[in-house]
């Protein structure tokens, strides 16, 4: 099945993560939630189908390019 890989857009602090391995998500649906300068940037599914691999946790740093999960979806649509 394809994957999309859904990627930090931006240097901060993951403040809490909305999701686990083997969710299911709708396009849309907020994966986790990214605190930078202040500011609280929701972190959205660009697809539905399910998660198959996390790469953040709660209270992390991360930067931009970090993995923040992995969705594996049906080209024919979840």
């Amino acid at each position: 099945m394809p994957q999309e890989n859904v990627e930090i857009p931006i240097a901060g602090k993951v403040v809490n993560v909305n999701i686990k391995v083997g969710d299911k998500v709708k396009e849309g649906d907020t994966l986790c939630l990214l605190e930078s300068m202040k500011m609280e940037i929701p972190i959205l599914a660009p697809l539905g189908g399910t998660i198959t691999q996390l790469g953040v946790s709660a209270e992390h740093a991360v930067k931009p390019g970090d993995l923040v999960a992995i969705i594996e979806y049906s080209e024919a649509g979840d």
